[in-house]
């Protein structure tokens, strides 16, 4: 399915000024460095794997097959769960404002994976994915799950989905910043091989672009214009003309605010709660109509209404 347009975020004026993109822009580098501070806070904290739940898988009936038993589990009211995937040289800390946001709305199986910094391939932290996806459904008792990746961590797991057959397994795959078209990195980080595989023309890019007939998986991508990671920001939209794909637009604020932000979160959280269209927009600076998929229309804004026939607070 193509990747349907989306409209500006600000309400349309003939022009915005450069002061206004200016002070907009200084806000939002104030607001990364208050996050940045809180992260590397908050970082020690997330180093660590997190404990595995014991098995508790939902019962069905004797004989069910455990993909009529997810089923089952589904229509009952119960959601999959929800794999986080942090970015580069971070850890699963970076999700704690979102997890708690998903868990106070009834997420009860919230897992986050802990990749190493030292990883060097996108590819093999794909396949890791995979087998931690594996794991979770085995004890969870779920065919599905929902994934929501920050940065790099997103594009691990669009890899896996796209690429290694995990859109058997992933119903809803949600991004942050993701750079999908590749990003112009500064010399010195592309240092690291995986921040090479993270450029417009490396192979695991190129790899994206190719056919993906008959994927399953629905793609939701927030990407902001002020982020100053990806470059150009555009370059966090999906555009694929096989993927079921909705780039949602935030203003106001950068890159590592995103996994953070309460707006944010609502937008995430109607993402993940529903297969239907969702708003074409998100932001902390003002609103807009906007359609999706399904010719919907809905608005986000400062005061957390989010949605495509009505609203939800800011979690």
């Amino acid at each position: 399915m193509q990747v349907l347009p989306f409209l500006p975020l600000l309400p349309h004026r003939p022009c915005l000024c450069r002061t206004q993109l200016s002070s907009a822009l200084l806000k939002a580098t104030a607001l990364e460095l208050v996050v940045l501070a809180g992260h590397v806070l908050l970082y020690p904290t997330g180093i660590a794997g997190e404990r595995r739940p014991a098995p508790c898988p939902a019962e069905a009936p004797t004989g069910t097959a455990p993909a009529e038993a997810s089923a089952l589990r589904t229509e009952g009211g119960e959601q999959p769960p929800v794999v986080l995937l942090h970015g580069f040289i971070d850890n699963r800390s970076v999700f704690l404002l979102l997890r708690r946001s998903l868990a106070r709305h009834g997420r009860r199986h919230l897992e986050s994976l802990n990749y190493s910094p030292l990883t060097c391939d996108i590819r093999s932290a794909a396949e890791l994915l995979g087998r931690h996806v594996e794991e979770i459904c085995a004890r969870t008792g779920h065919h599905e799950v929902d994934i929501v990746g920050h940065s790099l961590g997103g594009l691990i797991a669009r890899y896996y989905v796209q690429r290694l057959g995990g859109d058997q397994r992933v119903r809803t795959l949600v991004t942050l910043g993701t750079p999908h078209g590749g990003t112009a990195v500064a010399p010195l980080a592309s240092a690291h091989p995986i921040v090479r595989q993270m450029r417009t023309d490396s192979a695991p890019i190129e790899e994206l672009r190719r056919p993906a007939p008959g994927c399953r998986t629905r793609f939701v991508s927030f990407w902001s214009e002020l982020d100053q990671v990806i470059v150009p920001a555009e370059a966090a939209c999906i555009d694929h003309p096989d993927l079921d794909a909705l780039n949602v637009r935030v203003s106001g604020i950068g890159h590592l605010a995103l996994p953070v932000h309460p707006t944010v979160a609502t937008a995430v959280r109607q993402a993940l709660e529903s297969r239907e269209a969702m708003t074409g927009t998100a932001g902390t600076a003002g609103t807009a109509r906007a359609t999706g998929p399904a010719g919907t229309t809905g608005t986000a804004g400062t005061e957390g209404t989010a949605g495509t026939e009505g609203s939800a607070g800011a979690a």
